[in-house]
């Protein structure tokens, strides 16, 4: 079964529908009875490939800014 929401209805409950997709659920974005897009879940859990967890230095990740500064570090830059 196809669940239809409006785009009013989807930007005021992003949050909900987001966990409903999450567990895999889909949805057709209609604005003034006509379709504009479809939300589901990925096809497939290996799209993304993790490249650095920023996690693993700070617990909510780290500013770009202090990125940089380690990166450029680590490649023996001076800026």
């Amino acid at each position: 079964m196809q669940h239809i929401i409006g785009l009013k209805e989807l930007r005021e409950n992003v949050d909900s529908y987001v966990a409903q997709v999450k567990k895999g659920k889909s949805f057709l974005v209609v604005r003034r009875s006509k379709p504009l897009f479809k939300v589901s879940p990925p096809e497939e859990t290996d799209l993304w490939e993790t490249v650095a967890d920023f996690t693993q230095f700070h617990e909510h990740g780290i500013p770009a800014r202090q990125l940089l500064k380690k990166l450029r570090a680590l490649n023996g830059e001076s800026r």
